[in-house]
Order: C-alpha cells, then sequence, then structure tokens
C-alpha cells in the first residue's frame, strides 16, 4: 500500500461511500508502536472529520478502517460515531447493521464494571470485542484478533457487517458478517474492504465474495477467510468490477442525480445489450434455471421496496399482457410477514438496485424456502441477493451514487420486459415477429429519453420555479401511467420534502378529488391516443374535472396532443411511443422536476435527510 496512505484511503473510500449514510464519520488508525488505537469521529458530514484532520494531523498508519453512519440507534452525534473502542483503547470496530442482542450483553457487561459512553449498540460489540481479545491473550500468550472476532461473531444476535484493528496487530483488519454487506478488494500494493466495490474500485478492480456467517484477515500480503467456527474457506470466489471509478463521480454535473437522469439513455441501451442473437431469439445466459422449470410457471410474485416496486408494478403490466400469466406485485416487507402462497410452479422475481435490500433479501430466503425459484433484478454485481437467487439478471446501469433512485428504475424496468418477452417466448404465448418487433421498440427508448432531456430541460425548471411555494401535489395515471404517477410522487417526496400523493386516476372521484382546491398542482400522466383511446378519453375528462376546480395542471404528454394543449398550465412533451413502453420516458420529466424542485428550494439533491441509498436493516 505504499502509494497511498491508508487513512487517505479510508477518506476516499468514504466520500465514494457517503451517499450509504451521512450523519457521522469517523477512522481508526493502528501502526507499530501505538499503544492504543489512534481515533477521530465527528457528527454531521464528512467534511468535518476531514477538516478536523487537517486542523490536528492523525498519525501514519499501517491499516485504518472508517465508517460513515446512518443512525439507527444513539441520535447522530460525535460520541455514537464510529469507531468505537474497548475499555483499554487498544481494539476498534465498526458496524452496519443492529444487534438485537445488545441490550442484553450491555447488562452482562456492566455487571462485570465495563462503562458506556454512548447509546449504541456498536459501543457494546466494541467492549465485548475487548474482553474477548483479552481472554484469547491469556489463552494464547499473544493477540490473535481473527479468533477473537469468530468468538464475538458466534455471540452476537442480529444483522451485523463489523470490521476490527487492534494497535497490538497493526498489519491487520478483520472483517465479519452476518446479513450485511461486505466485499474485498484484492490490490496489488494493499488490500481493501468495503461495503461496496465503490469504496475500492479507483484502487483495483478485483473483488472478493465474503459469505454469510464469515469472517475475513486481511493483511497488505494475504486474505484468508473463515467460517464463524475457524474453518477455512478454500477458494473463495472472486469477480471483475465492470466500472471504472469515474463513474462514480460527479464529472462536472453539479450533483450525482442530475449526471445520473442524463445517464437514463445509456442505461436503458447497456441492458438491452447482447440479449437477442441474429434470428431474433433472446438469450439470457446468466439464468441457469432450466427452461423445462421456466416453461411450468403459472405465476409470478415481484417483490420490492419503494422505486424498484414501482418498477414491479410497470412490469406486471406488460408481462401479465405477453405472457398470460398472473402477476402480483408485494412490498418485500409485507410479503414476509403473511403466509404468501409459494409452490415450485412460481417464480419470485427480486427487485433491488443495490442487490442488499434487507427486507427484499429475507422474501427471497423464504421463496426458496417453500421451493419456489427466484430470479432477481439487481444493478450491484457480488451483492447477497443476487448470490442467494437461482437467478439473476444484472441491470448495467452502472453505480447509481444519489440517494433517490433514476437510471436504475429505468433500468429495472427493461429488464423486466426482456424476462417478460423471454418468458414469452419460451411459453410460445407471442409470436416471434411480435416479440422481434417489441425488441426493436424497446431499442428505441433510448433515443426517446435523450430526446427529453435534449428539449424539455428549460421547461421543467421554469415550471419548478413557477410550483416552488406549493405545498402538496396529486400525481395521477392509468394503466402503465400509474406506476409512474406513483414514482413521480415518491422522487418529490425523498428530495424536495414536498408532500404529495401518486394515485390511480380512476380513484379522483371516490375521494382525493375532496383535496383540490385553487392552485392545487395535479400531474397527470397522459396515455398517447393512438392504441388505446378509451384510456386517453378518461383521463382527459378528469383533468377536465379537476381544472373545474381551480388546479394548476401540469401534464406528460405525447407531443402534439391537442386535447392537453386546451387543458393543461404546463405541458412535460415526450416523444410517441407503444403504451406499454411508455414508462421509460415518461418517468424522466418528472425526475427532472423533482430534482428542479429541490434545487429551487436550496437542499442537497443527493442526500436528502433520513434516507440512505441501501435500506440494509430492517
Amino acid at each position: 500500500m505504499a502509494s497511498m496512505l491508508p487513512l487517505e484511503v479510508c477518506i476516499q473510500g468514504l466520500q465514494r461511500l457517503e451517499y450509504r449514510g451521512y450523519d457521522s464519520a469517523g477512522v481508526a488508525l493502528v501502526a507499530p508502536g501505538m499503544d492504543q488505537v489512534a481515533v477521530r469521529k465527528k457528527a454531521g458530514r464528512l467534511a468535518n472529520l476531514v477538516e478536523s484532520i487537517e486542523t490536528r494531523p492523525m498519525p501514519d498508519a499501517t491499516a485504518a478502517i472508517g465508517h460513515t453512519r446512518w443512525a439507527t440507534n444513539g441520535a447522530p452525534s460525535d460520541v455514537n460515531a464510529h469507531p468505537h473502542t474497548s475499555m483499554d483503547g487498544k481494539v476498534a470496530i465498526i458496524h452496519n447493521g443492529i444487534i438485537e442482542n445488545a441490550s442484553q450483553l450491555r447488562l452482562d457487561l456492566q455487571a462485570e464494571g465495563y462503562r458506556f459512553a454512548s447509546a449504541t449498540d456498536t459501543e457494546v460489540a466494541a467492549k465485548l470485542l475487548g474482553k474477548i481479545v483479552n481472554v484469547v491473550i491469556e489463552e494464547k500468550g499473544q493477540p490473535d484478533l481473527f479468533e477473537a472476532v469468530r468468538r464475538m461473531s458466534r455471540m452476537l444476535e442480529g444483522a451485523f457487517t463489523i470490521l476490527a484493528v487492534d494497535c497490538r496487530q497493526p498489519d491487520l483488519v478483520v472483517g465479519t458478517r452476518h446479513d450485511s454487506p461486505l466485499v474485498v478488494g484484492l490490490g496489488d500494493n494493499g488490500n481493501y474492504l468495503g461495503s461496496d466495490v465503490a469504496a475500492f474500485v479507483a484502487y483495483t478492480k478485483q473483488a472478493l465474495e465474503v459469505d454469510q456467517d464469515q469472517v475475513v484477515a486481511v493483511g497488505g500480503e494475504s486474505v484468508v477467510v473463515t467460517d464463524f467456527d475457524g474453518n477455512v474457506v478454500e477458494h473463495p470466489k472472486t469477480f471483475t468490477v465492470d466500472w471504472d471509478a469515474s463513474a462514480a463521480e460527479k464529472g462536472g454535473w453539479d450533483s450525482f442525480m442530475d449526471k445520473e437522469i442524463h445517464e437514463d439513455p445509456a442505461a436503458v441501451q447497456r441492458t438491452l445489450i447482447g440479449r437477442m442473437d441474429d434470428h431474433g431469439t433472446i438469450n439470457l445466459d446468466e439464468i441457469h434455471i432450466d427452461e423445462h422449470e421456466l416453461k411450468m410457471i403459472d405465476k409470478i410474485i415481484v417483490v420490492a421496496c419503494g422505486t424498484a416496486s414501482y418498477a414491479g408494478m410497470v412490469a406486471k403490466y406488460a408481462i401479465e399482457h405477453w405472457v398470460r400469466i398472473p402477476v402480483e406485485v408485494e412490498l418485500a416487507h409485507e410479503f414476509r410477514y403473511r403466509d404468501p402462497i409459494l409452490t415450485p410452479r412460481t417464480l419470485v422475481v427480486a427487485i433491488s438496485q443495490s442487490g442488499e435490500t434487507m427486507d427484499t433479501l429475507m422474501a427471497v430466503r423464504h421463496a426458496r424456502e417453500q421451493g419456489s425459484k427466484v430470479l432477481s433484478i439487481c444493478n450491484t454485481q457480488g451483492a447477497s441477493i443476487p448470490r442467494e437467487s437461482d437467478a439473476v439478471l444484472y441491470t448495467h446501469a452502472g453505480p447509481e451514487v444519489a440517494v433517490a433512485s433514476t437510471k436504475a428504475f429505468v433500468a429495472q424496468i427493461t429488464a423486466a420486459y426482456v424476462l417478460g418477452l423471454y418468458l414469452a417466448q419460451l411459453k410460445g404465448a407471442m409470436f416471434r415477429d411480435e416479440i422481434r418487433s417489441t425488441l426493436q421498440s424497446l431499442k428505441e427508448m433510448p433515443g426517446k429519453i435523450e430526446w427529453i432531456l435534449d428539449t424539455q430541460t428549460e421547461p421543467i425548471e421554469r415550471a419548478a420555479q413557477r410550483l416552488v411555494d406549493a405545498k402538496s401535489f396529486l400525481f395521477l395515471g392509468r394503466h402503465v401511467g400509474y406506476p409512474v404517477a406513483m414514482e413521480g410522487a415518491l422522487k418529490l417526496k425523498e428530495i424536495a420534502y414536498t408532500f404529495t400523493e401518486g394515485f390511480a386516476a380512476g380513484e379522483l372521484k371516490h375521494g382525493p378529488i375532496a383535496l383540490v382546491e385553487d392552485g392545487e398542482p395535479v400531474v397527470f400522466i397522459v396515455p398517447p391516443k393512438h392504441g388505446r383511446d378509451v384510456l386517453h378519453a378518461k383521463v382527459i375528462s378528469g383533468i377536465e374535472e379537476v381544472k373545474a376546480r381551480g388546479a394548476t395542471i401540469i401534464a406528460v404528454a405525447e407531443e402534439g396532443d391537442q386535447d392537453v394543449e386546451r387543458y393543461a398550465d404546463i405541458v412535460f412533451w415526450r416523444p410517441a411511443c407503444p403504451t406499454l413502453l411508455s414508462p421509460l420516458v415518461d418517468v424522466v420529466p418528472l425526475q427532472l422536476f423533482a430534482m428542479d424542485m429541490a434545487k429551487q428550494k436550496g437542499y442537497d439533491v443527493d442526500k436528502p435527510r433520513n434516507l440512505a441509498k441501501s435500506v440494509t436493516v430492517e
């Protein structure tokens, strides 16, 4: 690791991972000759920590661990920030997850005279590990952090990834994982640990997977993986990251979200690459489920949370239409806690950008225990959900850093469409030329998204300026426009902190119209006039109704739609495309609009309050 100091590597890795949590940040350093771990931590954004280190430099180190926190227990503060240390200050740990038996362990340690400075579960693990390290030294006559971490791991309940250092073993970092992500980077002049490959992709593209209930000891030259009982894992799986560090940098954009919306076209295009041969046959080479078993599938259940669940709702319309089998879309956290009907003929499709969403991972495990096949749609190589699924379709959207998901959403829809067409081909539910022409239409979508980015950016910005003081919004859509309305509403909630509801437009008369008063902004996703004219007519009549009650109408509509020109106050235009594919273009103006609203209000677009990028706890 001669080229970069461990502290610098740590700080840069934390900057790349700050999207995962940003309530507080801290580092711990070890080097030969230290009699205690050097720790520095600060509440607030990472910049506070960097400033503190610049003002009062920290000692040189041979190994470093760092952490940005998103509070799950103990409010964000300097004291509660990680790393936490053992009673004697010789051992420090950082932790992601929730330790569920922390309060019992704390009571046991307090009875033995241990004192606690913070309200966190992490400090309990730190004090416990310090105690175990000393027990191991008494037994062996020398420190063995690797063994101590294994013993601690067997005592903890809940979700955890923990990294530990001990100043008596300054050339070692030990990591352990249970239900929380951890990957190792294998470099030429040093090795790395991170909750996400983004942390170290600037230094190496070679990564090693640490599986569930494994412990890893990482030195400058060596990496050893064992299970919690100490059995060595002979050949841990490795993979190469398929994007470079510049993909996780802003590169001139004023926010990651802005950059990522402008990557929508590429995300759709890259997810389609290589999915079809010259004869128009779809070949999904990542899917290792027997074709005969897929032919027998008589029901699909999509499980996901947040934006990914809206991508699943869009997929439902297309897959039911093309494959003629029922598709249910279920929030992963609800699915698990009822008694869902799962059989070997049910295909569960799990959608997750990070591949680490805890609720979705638990739903995957439950489905497989019940004998169903699980296929995941995921944007992150080597993540837990694809590893625990029977098959995976990777979206190739590249890393998504902004907390509010944009390009991953359109890539997830695209992957679900490809899956639907593949199943239609297997089951003979569509003619081959129909499949080919649908794929051809899909290939034209990136150009149509690009048209929106080229022509609609300024009108959308002006609309945000005009509506910046609105207290609430209604978003309404029919058919595939309904999930798009929900997603558009979610974006505005997430980053502009505006109270917003997304509804199916047909529900208007069943309640929501009571919310419409003078000046209330109502956003309509207007379906194309060709194709299903009745849908278009119904949405236009909904626009007339709320306009009669004084609403400000914002419409997302197809170019040249005269009915919309007649009634809407603001229009975001989009190019013509088939109804089922329209969400790929309809959502883009809503992504831009939410971003512009947040900017007008002076908010940090990439890091909305209280939100983390991947929800890795339940």
